[in-house]
């Protein structure tokens, strides 16, 4: 055991307490209401306080290192593979991401009515260890072996607890997330064999890849299996059919956690693996990547529009902005990976509040349908005001985090001659999102109601958000207002890590169309970022 000091072990005991209170709980079938949800509150708050802590220790001067650093035999040292954990300016944001996002989820699903509660916490509880495993991973294989691990919880639950459809949901998630996954994996072997490091370690990697990177062709190779595989993780158009069904049955907890945290595990590693060591890649793949972003924006914004399911419309919207961060990595310069970076953070607070205050609405609704409410306001106006908020983070309001990192994303693109086309087209996202948004808002809490949806608001069955819904919801507003607001809590250290990998990288980008808008004309420029 290397590194070892009481801020590591902390970073230790984010991964390990949320496993250990699961298998408590897994055999915890016999325990009172009070006692399951003790040992669960230990689970999904120790990562979260954990996070804010080591928060609070983290030394922006270590550009290029990492903090906390804490390395464990594995047994397959012969490999180069250690349990070798620590966070950098990259990583720690996403790590406060999936704290948050899982004690706002534990919070609500400890109050969930599903069956078998014990094994529904547990397996979300396995969940959360696995996200906070994989943002604390410094060994790439770890890195995958982490996300993987937190996958196979979110299947079971979509199996067990998920709503109509769920097999059908469940196997195209499974099948699509494999392939992803399989590719991935596949590219990060090519990258541990090509770069002959004998070793998994990113830090290692990365030192020796800056010195003698690998010839373009080999590049060119990987990243493209990292980028579809990891695309596909994503749900990078045209691989996004997977995410909004399978978030319309998942049960809420699943949802919450998979589309706030899980799902930007595929954007982390080409922002802090692929992208950084593979440049050549990244070029080469440049047109693919801008033009699958555009798809993401504004092709499924349009099927967006066309919803009348609540949760599918939510699922739709999550893949829609998955677009921009892609366009901010697509700039390959510390401003555009900042933005994607900082969209990341926001999108997952806000995309889990949002499949939160869906599942509120219909506790109270008996429906999803957009076209069957109305007026629900006049009996639940907190209800009303979060789902508000929620729905103004999610366009981009200024005041919350989905601003800075649009803003910052909509920057990098105009500063750079050939993308600055994009911010047209990706404008036009933003008035798509302002419309299904609001929308949506309408048709559920304002106007008149509907005739069956009006004999259940005259019945007097309808209360307003109650504390267990209202304690989640706003661990999750804070966060999107402190982002918001004080961006820099995140940017400042983010930047100097970002300024390292991106600095002095010469791009000659290519993309069809981008000076003329003609799909026959090619505008080739040099760029230093």
């Amino acid at each position: 055991m290397e590194n070892l000091d009481s801020n590591s072990i902390f970073l230790l005991a984010a991964i390990l307490v949320p496993l250990l209170t699961g298998s408590v709980l897994l055999f915890g079938s016999g325990f009172s209401q009070g006692v399951r949800r003790s040992v669960a509150l230990v689970g999904f708050g120790l990562p979260f306080i954990v996070g804010i802590w080591l928060y609070c220790q983290f030394e922006a001067s270590l550009v290029g290192a990492y903090n906390f650093e804490l390395r464990l035999p594995t047994g397959l040292e012969s490999i180069g593979i250690y349990l070798h954990l620590g966070l950098n300016a990259i990583s720690l944001p996403l790590f406060l991401l999936a704290g948050a996002v899982g004690l706002a989820a534990g919070l609500y699903a400890m109050h969930s009515k599903a069956e078998r509660p014990h094994l529904y916490l547990a397996l979300l509880l396995f969940m959360l260890g696995g996200l906070m495993g994989t943002f604390a991973s410094i060994d790439v294989f770890f890195f995958y072996f982490f996300h993987e691990f937190a996958l196979i919880p979110t299947f079971l639950m979509i199996g067990i607890w998920g709503g109509a459809g769920r097999r059908g949901a469940a196997i195209e998630m499974t099948i699509y997330l494999t392939l992803g996954a399989l590719l991935s994996l596949l590219g990060l072997i090519a990258l541990y064999v090509q770069s002959g490091v004998e070793s998994f370690s990113l830090l290692e990697l990365r030192n020796y890849l800056s010195a003698q990177p690998l010839a373009e062709t080999v590049q060119n190779n990987i990243f493209a299996l990292l980028l579809f595989g990891f695309g596909i993780l994503v749900s990078l158009f045209p691989f996004h059919s997977w995410a909004p069904k399978g978030y319309a049955v998942a049960p809420t907890g699943a949802a919450m956690l998979h589309a706030g945290v899980l799902k930007k595990f595929g954007l982390y590693g080409l922002l802090q693996i692929a992208a950084p060591l593979l440049p050549a890649g990244a070029e080469h793949w440049f047109p693919w990547i801008v033009w699958l972003a555009l798809g993401n924006i504004l092709i499924i914004g349009l099927i967006t529009l066309a919803q009348k399911d609540l949760k599918m419309m939510l699922g739709y919207s999550s893949v829609m902005h998955m677009g921009y961060a892609f366009l901010g990595l697509a700039c390959f310069s510390a401003v555009g990976a900042g933005g994607a970076l900082l969209l990341m953070v926001a999108h997952g607070l806000s995309v889990a509040l949002l499949f939160m205050l869906s599942t509120c609405v219909y506790h109270r609704s008996q429906t999803f349908d957009l076209a069957a409410m109305g007026g629900l306001a006049m009996k639940a106006p907190v209800l009303a005001a979060f789902f508000v908020a929620a729905t103004m983070a999610s366009i981009g309001l200024p005041g919350f985090g989905n601003f800075w990192g649009e803003f910052t994303i909509f920057v990098a693109l105009a500063e750079n001659p050939v993308t600055r086309w994009l911010v047209a087209p990706a404008a036009i996202g933003i008035i798509i999102s302002a419309i299904y948004g609001l929308r949506a808002v309408a048709n559920i809490f304002f106007g008149p109601p509907k005739a069956q949806f009006a004999e259940r608001l005259e019945s007097g069955k309808i209360v307003d958000l109650q504390g267990f819904e209202k304690l989640p919801a706003c661990v999750l507003i804070a966060g999107l207002l402190v982002t918001g607001i004080f961006p820099r809590v995140l940017s400042d250290d983010a930047n100097q890590e970002l300024m390292g990998l991106y600095r002095d990288n010469k791009s000659t980008l290519s993309v069809t169309g981008a000076a003329t808008g003609s799909p026959d004309a090619v505008a080739t420029k040099e760029v230093k970022h």
